[in-house]
């Protein structure tokens, strides 16, 4: 069966194909303030005039914003053109203009990726400044057609394939399920002009690539493609919806938000199906970013490279992030930690010592032993002699671990113990004379323990955050 281009939308059929997206999506609600976002290309011109004739129905109060690129000498005439449009529609107007090449060069993005950036803030603004509750954008099923073959060749997952939404965040879209067709049929009916945008047609452009290379070309296997993609970009958003909710209740079991990072339970992650995992690992990525834009196929499996990789602590840096194994972790934050302050600390003899990170070494000489615990530790006064000294790691520490027989390399011991890059670092270690004590919080030396309760014994005692664990 030979397929036919759909044929155009009879007026009265076209309003109501907008007027029923914009109520039966939730799009605007009674009374809204509306930016609108006009080119003066054919689009925003139909969705502009489409919009004005629904705004005394739906209670809708209209503005426009048109932001001019600079990058054709003729964008002048386009904002005076949207200019008049605007008079003779009655509906404010906001113009600005940007040096868009020489933004995308100091960015080093594309004209591409810097136009969307800039536009996108634009809009933002202008609608935040005049309480906007919407901003409409003039988006139809060719651009729908158009983003998802963009997508679909730069290597996007399905999350991306489900392409542009009727509603994302202040963003609207109402004009998704009408064609280009239909649109200049629309402003043939009314007699509106529009501009036509030079750049359109630089096939240096991908997306210009796509419209004037690609369609034509699959439009030649179906000439419905674009009401092809359009609905399979639909089904994948509802799809997309399904797998949010999974998305969540996973990364709500396996996650866990400590001093405003993101740790991971390494176990839990590999034990969800591979489908589930990469997705909780975007949607993590996302959260700890503040957006998913920018994130692609290769960033999650570089994430999942570093999660069930065969070493113990791995670190990837990532666009706006940085993820790094430690053991049965993953921890994701925005930037990599600084490194731990070097710390070198003289104890002259008995006394409560103030940290630089804020807890409290106390040590005091008492009659007889108290015991050990993890944070406390005692010795053969006659077997230590003051000044002891309080620092941090240096490579190449060796010691006698309590319990082992013959000396240790710190960097080996911290391994089988499983202590963590960053934790190393705030680790203090406790010497004497050359001779580490003490790995605080962690493990003593093997030696020079109290011989007898009877003898002196030197009592150390890490306070943590200051709360006092010593006997006076």
């Amino acid at each position: 069966m030979r397929l036919c281009p759909a044929p155009p939308i009879p007026e009265s059929a076209m309003i109501e194909t907008v007027r029923g997206k914009l109520l039966e999506e939730g799009l605007v609600s009674a009374g809204d303030r509306v930016l609108v976002a006009v080119s003066g290309g054919a689009d925003s011109v139909a969705l502009l005039h489409l919009l004005h004739s629904l705004g005394h129905q739906l209670d809708l109060v209209l503005s426009v914003a048109h932001l001019d690129h600079g990058i054709r000498p003729e964008s002048v005439d386009d904002a005076d053109f949207v200019r008049r449009l605007c008079r003779d529609l009655d509906v404010s107007l906001t113009v600005e203009r940007v040096d868009l090449p020489s933004l995308a060069r100091e960015r080093r993005q594309g004209l591409e990726e810097a136009a969307r950036d800039v536009r996108r803030s634009f809009l933002l603004e202008v609608a935040g400044r005049e309480g906007s509750a919407a901003i409409a954008l003039g988006h139809h099923r060719g651009d729908q057609a158009e983003t998802f073959l963009h997508r679909l060749v730069r290597g996007s997952g399905t999350t991306g394939l489900a392409a542009m939404q009727p509603k994302s965040g202040p963003f609207i879209r109402p004009l998704l399920e009408v064609s280009k067709a239909q649109i200049l049929d629309y402003l043939a009916r009314h007699g509106l002009g529009h501009v036509e945008d030079g750049s359109n047609a630089d096939l240096a452009l991908t997306r210009n690539r796509i419209r004037h290379e690609l369609l034509p070309l699959l439009r030649q296997f179906n000439p419905r493609i674009e009401e092809h993609f359009a609905r399979l970009s639909k089904r994948l958003a509802g799809e997309e919806d399904f797998w949010r909710g999974e998305e969540l209740r996973a990364l709500e079991r396996v996650g866990r938000v400590e001093a405003g990072e993101l740790w991971l339970e390494r176990e839990g992650l590999l034990a969800l199906h591979p489908a589930l995992r990469s997705r909780v690992l975007r949607r993590a990525l996302a959260q700890v970013r503040g957006s998913s834009m920018g994130i692609c196929a290769a960033h999650i499996e570089a994430l999942d490279e570093v999660l069930s990789g065969r070493r113990p602590q791995a670190e990837c840096h990532l666009p706006g992030a940085w993820a790094a194994r430690r053991y049965d972790r993953l921890w994701l934050r925005r930037s990599p930690p600084g490194p731990a302050p070097v710390v070198s600390l003289s104890i002259p003899g008995p006394g409560r010592y103030r940290l630089p990170d804020g807890n409290e070494l106390a040590v005091s000489l008492e009659d007889g032993a108290w015991g050990e615990g993890r944070d406390a530790v005692e010795f053969a006064a006659a077997k230590v002699s003051f000044p002891l000294l309080v620092r941090t790691v240096r490579p190449g520490d060796r010691f006698r671990p309590s319990g082992m027989e013959g000396r240790k390399k710190l960097k080996d011991f911290f391994v089988d113990e499983k202590v963590d890059t960053e934790a190393r670092g705030r680790i203090l270690l406790v010497e004497a004379f050359g001779e580490i004590l003490w790995v605080a919080g962690v493990r003593r030396c093997e030696g020079a323990r109290p011989e007898d309760a009877s003898g002196t014994v030197l009592r150390m005692v890490l306070n943590r955050q200051g709360v006092s664990t010593i006997r006076l």
